[in-house]
């Protein structure tokens, strides 16, 4: 899986900060999931802001680099345009 990491933290925070999901709650869960049993081989630098208590519960309410929330952006800008 590409970036899963990034995928974990922009899927959470159009969810949790603009109530509007970028993947379904099944997808999300499984994200997490994944991420939980291959923690120690994903490689990223906002990995820290994830924590194994974050996956184990689903969520995520810490705080989005600037990078994710201008990802989020222009990846829901990207799918305005390709309709």
């Amino acid at each position: 899986m590409k970036n899963p990491i990034a995928k974990y933290l922009m899927c959470a925070y159009a969810y949790y900060k603009q109530d509007d999901p970028l993947i379904s709650d099944a997808e999300f869960d499984e994200l997490a999931k994944w991420l939980l049993e291959n923690y120690n081989q994903v490689d990223h630098p906002h990995k820290h802001l994830v924590t194994k208590s974050d996956l184990e519960a689903g969520t995520y309410l810490g705080e989005y680099p600037n990078m994710v929330i201008g990802a989020v952006k222009n990846y829901k800008k990207m799918q305005l345009n390709a309709n």
